[in-house]
C-alpha cells in the first residue's frame, strides 16, 4: 500500500472514521485524508466521494482504486494487508473479528446513540429509549472489563484492530453522559499514550 494510493475520507465527529484512522496509524500505513463535512447535506459532498460511497457515509478508504466501506470490514482489510494489528496470525484475525462483532452489536451501538441524544437534547428519541441505551451501556461496560481481562490491550501486549474498533466511541464515554469503568479508563490512557494516537481533529484536520 503506497501513500499515493491510500486515501481515507472521514470527519473528526465520526467514531467509525476515527477507528480506521487509528488503525492506519498503528499499522504504519502512509495515506492522505480527505475531510468530509458530515453535517452538510449529502448532495454537497465531493463528487468523487459520492461516486465511491453507496450511502455517502464515512469512513471510506480507497486503496489503489479499490473502494472499502464499513469500518469493521475496513479494519479487517488493514490487518490482513499490513500483517499487523492481529493480522500476523490466524488467531489474531479471529480475535479481531470477534471483537469487531461485539463492538458493532453492543457498546458501539449504544454509545453513539447516547452521544447523539445529548447533542439534540433528546429530540427524536422515543420515551424510554435513552434509559434503555444507558442500561445496555452498563451491561456492555461490565463485558468490556471481562473481554479486556488482565492484558493491557484487547489483543494482548499490543493493540489490534479490536482495540481500534472499541476506541472509536469509548473515547467519548463522558460526552455520551456515561462513566467509564476503572479498567476502561486505564485502557483509554494506554491508547492515548501510544505515539501514533492523535486527536480526532488531528486525524482529520480542516
Amino acid at each position: 500500500m503506497s501513500a499515493a494510493g491510500v486515501v481515507l475520507y472521514g470527519h473528526p465527529d465520526s467514531g467509525h472514521a476515527c477507528k480506521v484512522a487509528l488503525a492506519l496509524a498503528l499499522a504504519g500505513v502512509a495515506h492522505r485524508t480527505v475531510r468530509i463535512d458530515i453535517w452538510a447535506p449529502p448532495a454537497t459532498r465531493p463528487a468523487a466521494f459520492l461516486a465511491a460511497s453507496p450511502f455517502a457515509e464515512v469512513p471510506l478508504l480507497m486503496i489503489d482504486g479499490v473502494t472499502l466501506v464499513q469500518s469493521g470490514a475496513i479494519l479487517l482489510e488493514i490487518a490482513a494487508r499490513s500483517r499487523r494489528l492481529g493480522g500476523e496470525t490466524a488467531e489474531g484475525m479471529r480475535r479481531g473479528a470477534e471483537l469487531l462483532m461485539w463492538e458493532a452489536n453492543r457498546i458501539g451501538m449504544c454509545l453513539p446513540q447516547l452521544r447523539e441524544a445529548r447533542r439534540v437534547d433528546g429530540a427524536g428519541f422515543p420515551p424510554g429509549a435513552i434509559d434503555w441505551l444507558r442500561e445496555r451501556y452498563a451491561a456492555d461496560r461490565d463485558r468490556f472489563d471481562r473481554l479486556l481481562g488482565a492484558g493491557p490491550f484487547f489483543h494482548g501486549a499490543a493493540p489490534g484492530i479490536g482495540d481500534c474498533a472499541i476506541w472509536g466511541y469509548v473515547q467519548w464515554a463522558e460526552a455520551a453522559g456515561v462513566a467509564p469503568s476503572a479498567a476502561m479508563d486505564a485502557w483509554r490512557d494506554r491508547i492515548r499514550a501510544l505515539p501514533e494516537t492523535r486527536s480526532p481533529e488531528e486525524f482529520f484536520p480542516a
